[in-house]
């Protein structure tokens, strides 16, 4: 059978496969092709849209005009190639599409798909399309594939074929409108889902003529027209063709601008058996469409009202578009540009670091803005200020850039004419500058005065008072024993008890200026406060009912427990003073975590906390109040009532123990104190914390080194030790106890200072540790700023006594050190 006997039309497309040696292909002799490969080829070359099919193993190309109009430049050469060849630019794209429908027998279609269609050079463009599988001898022999540029919808795949069952497989599959309408009266052989869609889901088409089932389409001609195309067997195409259907249930009329193709179906004999309808509903798009030209007309109407000069350019810098300022600036023709010619109006000196920021800016997004030279339509240069946006689109990529570019040689020059009084004016400013700084610098001094007058009044009063109770307490002792009374008992513990209130404040301060020695350990929080609840109690009185609220998980932390105790302690009673008739007191505690915006305002690290919040319903805080709360001697009691050291001392141990206090109040409702402690993440279980066994007081055999430069606290030490019970052996100082150590003097403890002025007791402890390694050394001194104490934090396997100690502390910490 000849090609023309089932292949009719076609245009030259057509021509060429009627005419094409076929042979020379895999596809072999036409008249051994298979049914649905000529039908599917009738359909592709009388179809206007652009299709295409692609059969057999290579997938060999054959197509209409249409798509040989859309791909200029590879029309005839693709005739007959294999799909690799013909699509060769886009095939790694489309391969993927091509292998799946062949794989899956099942259609495929995808809208606005980025593809390289060269066109006598590659550039980017968007195509919906779809590909349809072609069915012979239930295997898919071949696809059929059909598209339109820049549509906003998938053209479906069109298949022109008698074979019903195809037809409806494939048009199940196809997202475009199509239908087929039967014989002369034009009855709704088959009409996919898309389709009644656009009609109308409810209405019944199938079966009935075009003139019952769509009687409002009679009235517009669209009747007439497709009986034109029965009786002419002549295509039509439509573009943009106002229909107005009743697709709602009230019969209301709607208008859809659609793109519609009418093909005829040919029967064997050539004649116009059926039609072949598609609808595209490009209303959307046709309003964007308009709406765009509209935005166009106005973004020119804009920008050209504007007395600045307005460009753009695409994403890769290519300029494309110039105000009328720019051309009346430059004094260019109109359109003369486009691309890159704006570059020969920049200043020659001004060029390569023009293009250079312009270049740094399309590589990394970042602004433009760059001053240079540009030519003036009077031929001289001017100063211009350029500055660029980029624009993104939905998928955060670069779409376009805008910018303006702004004649500033007027200011150029005055900011000439200023740079020569520049000089002056910043001697001026330095001058103001530096004397605004003596003056911040001596109210900052007077600042210092007046605190260290604060603190030296506090410090002189509390300590005269303490001096006086020792100094009157030893003057009467000494007048009794001179007249041989012996009832000086309570003159003793007078004096004692003065000294211990000096000690007392002198850890106070130490733990202000977060100085004083600290023995941390892992602890629970929750153990530590449910342990204090009965000394809690007791010291509040009946008048203050204590609660807790542990949290349970609660982290650990790495403090000192004594201290904490005590800062707990404080706290409860500064409470208590604040609640004269009775009240409640919470202590809660949790785990907090202190992001980076409150560590910034705490002035401590980021990271996890163990908080404990001491809470009571008293008088609260006016803010000035507030604002001194942790000053030293600052108080609100009566005199005699506090010493003002309670609030400075937690916070100097907390901030010592790298946390924070933070305090809030509100007069007549209560205030929180709330401490935060870092969490500690050591193995070691806190819960097994065991109580130091009692130690004996008194000594053995063994021989104390004491190394002291004060003598009187020399003396002191060593009766000490020999009313101890132990052997006493004295030096000066750290050499002196170095030559007793060499000599080989049987010395079982070295108790030495730490602070001395020719070598500190760190550097002596090491020194006599290389020599005799089975030394014991125990330390000693009233403040120390480095040495064995890190920050005031004893190192692990340390034994120590502060200054002033009493004779069972000096007891105790002997035993433990020789015992250790």
């Amino acid at each position: 059978m000849p090609v023309t006997t089932f292949l009719a039309g076609g245009g030259e497309a057509g021509a060429l496969v009627r005419s094409f040696d076929w042979s020379r292909t895999t596809l072999g002799d036409p008249q051994r092709w298979p049914e649905a490969l000529r039908t599917a080829l009738a359909v592709c070359l009388n179809s206007a849209i652009p299709s295409a099919v692609y059969w057999g193993p290579d997938l060999i190309t054959l197509y209409n005009d249409a798509w040989a109009q859309q791909q200029a430049g590879r029309h005839p050469w693709a005739m007959g190639r294999p799909a690799r060849e013909s699509r060769g630019e886009i095939w790694e794209t489309i391969r993927p599409q091509f292998e799946q429908v062949l794989a899956a027998g099942r259609g495929f279609s995808t809208s606005n798909q980025r593809l390289t269609i060269r066109r006598g050079e590659s550039t980017e463009s968007w195509w919906s399309y779809s590909i349809v599988p072609l069915h012979s001898d239930g295997l898919v022999g071949g696809l059929l594939t059909q598209g339109f540029d820049t549509t906003a919808q998938v053209r479906a795949e069109q298949l022109n074929t008698r074979q019903i069952d195809r037809l409806q497989e494939m048009f199940r599959q196809a997202p475009g409108a199509m239908a087929v309408l039967r014989g002369k009266d034009h009855i709704y052989e088959i009409a996919n889902a898309a389709y009644r869609d656009l009609v109308g889901q409810k209405r019944s088409i199938l079966g009935k003529p075009m003139a019952k089932a769509l009687p409002e389409l009679v009235e517009q001609g669209v009747l007439d027209l497709v009986d034109t195309v029965y009786r002419t067997g002549q295509p039509f195409v439509g573009r943009g063709v106002p229909v107005s259907i009743n697709r709602s249930d009230d019969g209301a009329p709607e208008t859809r601008m659609l793109d519609f193709v009418c093909q005829p179906i040919l029967d064997e004999s050539g004649e116009v058996a059926d039609i072949f309808v598609e609808a595209t509903d490009v209303t959307e798009r046709l309003q964007a469409e308009a709406a765009l030209a509209e935005s166009e007309s106005r973004f020119r109407g804009i920008t050209n009202s504007i007395e600045q000069m307005i460009w753009s350019t695409r994403p890769d810098g290519r300029y494309d578009f110039y105000n009328d300022r720019w051309y009346e600036f430059t004094g260019v023709p109109y359109g003369s540009l486009e691309g890159e010619a704006w570059e020969g109006l920049i200043h020659p000196e001004d060029h390569e670091r023009a293009q250079a920021a312009w270049l740094q800016s399309l590589a990394t997004g970042n602004p433009y803005q760059f001053e240079y030279r540009l030519r003036h339509r009077s031929g001289a240069y001017r100063w211009v200020l350029a500055r660029a946006q980029a624009v993104c689109g939905p998928d955060g990529e670069i779409a376009r850039w805008f910018g303006t570019s702004t004649d500033i040689e007027d200011i150029v020059e005055a900011r000439e004419v200023l740079s020569r009084s520049r000089e002056e004016l910043e001697r001026a400013v330095a001058e103001r500058t530096a004397k605004l700084m003596h003056a911040e610098q001596q109210l900052r001094q007077a600042q210092k005065v007046e605190a260290i007058g604060q603190l030296t009044g506090g410090i002189a009063h509390d300590f005269n008072n303490m001096l006086a109770v020792i100094m009157g307490g030893l003057n009467l002792l000494n007048r009794k024993l001179a007249r041989g009374e012996t009832d000086v008992q309570h003159y003793i513990e007078g004096a004692m008890e003065g000294a211990r209130r000096a000690a007392s404040l002198t850890s106070r301060l130490l733990a202000f200026a977060r100085q004083q020695q600290l023995a941390p350990e892992l602890i629970d929080a929750n153990e530590l406060v449910q342990g204090m609840t009965d000394l809690l109690n007791r010291t509040l009185g009946g008048a203050i009912r204590v609660e807790t609220f542990l949290s349970a998980g609660l982290w650990r932390t790495f403090v000192d427990v004594n201290q904490l105790e005590s800062a707990i302690l404080n706290l409860a009673v500064n409470a208590r003073d604040a609640m004269e008739g009775g009240g409640r007191l919470t202590i809660e505690t949790a785990n907090a975590h202190i992001d980076d915006i409150y560590a910034a305002e705490c002035a401590i690290a980021a990271g996890p906390y163990v908080l404990i919040a001491v809470t009571d319903t008293g008088a609260g805080m006016a803010p000035d109040v507030m604002a001194k709360a942790f000053d030293p001697f600052f108080t609100t009691k009566q005199v005699g009532k506090g010493t003002g050291l309670g609030l400075s001392q937690v916070l100097g141990f907390i901030r010592q123990s790298g946390g924070q206090v933070k305090l809030s109040s509100e007069v007549g409702v209560g205030t929180t104190v709330r401490i935060y402690l870092p969490r500690s993440r050591r193995q070691s279980d806190a819960s097994d914390r065991r109580t130091t066994p009692e130690i004996a007081a008194s000594g053995g055999d063994e021989v104390v080194l004491v190394v002291e430069d004060e003598e009187r606290v020399r003396l002191y030490s060593c009766e000490t030790l020999r009313e101890l019970g132990y052997k006493v052996v004295e030096a000066r100082s750290a050499i002196a106890a170095l030559q007793l150590i060499e000599a080989g003097h049987p010395v079982s403890l070295l108790f030495t200072d730490m602070v001395m002025p020719d070598m500190d007791g760190r550097r002596l402890a090491d020194l006599a540790l290389a020599l005799r390694p089975d030394l014991k050394v125990l330390f000693t001194t009233g403040y120390m700023r480095n040495a064995e104490v890190h920050t005031g934090v004893l190192g692990p396997g340390t034994t120590f006594v502060a200054k002033p100690f009493t004779i069972d502390e000096l007891a105790r910490k002997t035993r433990q050190a020789l015992d250790s």
